[in-house]
């Protein structure tokens, strides 16, 4: 069409040699761009696992999950409300080819809202099912589940089609939460018991089953953070104060200047897991792996030793996370003493879970250390100073302080702070503890 968009080398090989098609030529200019890397709109991050899965992450059952745009867009976005048992209606549930939310009043009065193709977002749904609608699939977290025992003995409270987010294509590539998700049928269906009401300007809107709750955290996902509200996100993306009890049938009041809009650092909890949203820029700021394990090598290059049997201490190596090795280090979670593995000052009488510190004689729990190798987490680029008590995670000072503050959902009413690399519930006055390490003798 355009001459000048065609590269020139390949206008000149068509033209003298027969074999042009046998290896393709590039523009100089097409050389030294190869293909754009693909825009990510951020990540999600499963609380509770240290970097992967305990049977190791496949296909899309895995610890966290980036958001690219997509080749072609696949948002949707909503257009004819039908009331009732029209024969419309009746057609819209049975297009294959049509996503809609299905609104079942009574047994007689059902309203489908229409979604139509959106060129401008893309989606992204995520739940328990493995059907292909879902992107990322979830399962429960149990907590401190980082051996390979499988762990899916519990019911799952988790929705199959839990949630969806839509991102927009075009910068700033706005990602906003709907709870519930298309199933294989393009379709979203809220029964009798769901709660479900029209809004003031006519639409439809609802709660999924044990809903969809999301946390923005105050100062966005960095050392400044301090935890935000936690609200529940309805079908439609609007926000709400929290329902009495996780699947109440009454829902709460309307937050009208919240939005359904994730910033870096916004919680999503899907009654059985709850996932950390992070933007690119967000992750372009935070340490890398390899940062985490250069601050590893410079802590066992510091010979940290036990103070009673002199040996020098090592953190094992990232990818022997959940095997205690010999020279690993250990602490004393009341005062903060590292030591190496002993068998001293064990109380029987306390069914040897407590131990006596040799160096300052405070009795408490002595726990194995372990660093916290999801970088997703940290807030800041610190050295792994501080513990998470009872679990023995290791950190910088600012993860554990933001961490120890968050009240995480648990069960159907209950909140509470837990390890974000291992989902255990924090105990203790503050949660976490700082390490005193004694450097070598020599």
């Amino acid at each position: 069409n355009n001459e000048n968009s065609v590269p020139q080398l390949l206008i000149i090989d068509l033209k003298f040699e027969n074999k042009s098609l046998a290896k393709p030529m590039f523009s100089p200019d097409q050389e030294n761009h190869p293909s754009k890397a693909p825009v990510k709109y951020g990540e999600l991050i499963v609380l509770g696992y240290n970097g992967s899965l305990p049977n190791g992450d496949r296909g899309r059952r895995k610890s966290r999950f980036a958001l690219f745009k997509r080749p072609k867009a696949n948002g949707v976005k909503p257009s004819t409300v039908h009331i009732a048992c029209t024969p419309q209606a009746a057609k819209a549930i049975s297009n294959k080819d049509q996503h809609s939310i299905s609104y079942t009043l009574s047994r007689a009065q059902t309203v489908v809202v229409e979604y139509t193709h959106d060129s401008n977002t893309d989606m992204f749904q995520i739940g328990r099912s493995t059907e292909s609608p879902i992107d990322f699939v979830v399962t429960d977290t149990v907590p401190g589940s980082q051996s390979n025992s499988d762990t899916q003995s519990v019911q799952s409270t988790i929705s199959r089609f839990a949630c969806r987010i839509i991102c927009e294509r075009n910068p700033p590539f706005t990602a906003r939460i709907y709870a519930a998700g298309f199933d294989s049928s393009k379709n979203i269906f809220l029964g009798e018991k769901a709660a479900k009401w029209k809004t003031s300007d006519g639409q439809m809107d609802g709660l999924t089953t044990n809903g969809v709750l999301v946390m923005h955290p105050r100062n966005g996902f960095t050392e400044d953070s301090k935890p935000g509200v936690w609200r529940e996100i309805s079908v439609c993306g609007n926000v709400f104060s929290l329902r009495e009890t996780r699947s109440a049938q009454q829902r709460g009041k309307m937050v009208e200047n919240e939005t359904n809009q994730l910033q870096d650092g916004s919680l999503i909890d899907l009654c059985g897991a709850t996932l950390l949203w992070r933007t690119a820029e967000g992750l372009a700021r935070t340490p890398t792996v390899k940062h985490l394990e250069a601050l590893r090598q410079e802590i066992n290059a510091a010979r940290p030793q036990c103070p009673v049997g002199f040996n020098t201490l090592a953190f094992p190596s990232m990818k022997r996370k959940d095997v205690v090795d010999e020279k690993q280090p250990w602490v004393y979670l009341n005062c903060g003493h590292v030591h190496g593995y002993h068998n001293w000052g064990n109380k029987e009488e306390r069914d040897g879970k407590d131990r006596e510190c040799p160096m300052c004689r405070s009795v408490g729990p002595y726990v194995p250390l372990w660093l916290g190798c999801e970088a997703g987490f940290y807030v800041d680029a610190g050295p792994p100073t501080h513990a998470f008590s009872p679990c023995g995670h290791v950190c910088s000072e600012k993860t554990t302080a933001y961490w120890s503050q968050i009240p995480l959902p648990h069960g159907t009413h209950t909140f509470h702070a837990a390890c974000p690399f291992c989902a255990h519930q924090l105990a203790g006055e503050q949660g976490y503890i700082r390490l005193i390490f004694q450097g070598p003798l020599d």
